[in-house]
């Protein structure tokens, strides 16, 4: 995976994903798309953020799941 626009580095955010050049982790991204914010609402209230950073964190997000794999259980 290679997402230009998103850092893990151990010093910000105890190297979580985040947004180049902040401290806006891709989780917090996400849970304010699913509480509801618009990508405008985003944008608007978080100087630094554009359109290609939410697109950003959502491949960065799809990815992450895309090699999550899950063994049911034999009940």
């Amino acid at each position: 995976m290679n997402h230009d626009r998103i850092v893990l580095d151990p010093a910000i955010l105890a190297g979580k994903p985040v947004i180049k050049g902040t401290r806006l982790s891709v989780e917090f991204i996400i849970g304010l798309l699913a509480d509801g914010w618009s990508e405008a609402a985003i944008v608007e209230n978080y100087p630094g953020m554009a359109h290609d950073d939410v697109l950003a964190c959502l491949a960065y997000a799809r990815d992450r799941l895309r090699d999550e794999r899950i063994y049911p259980s034999a009940a």
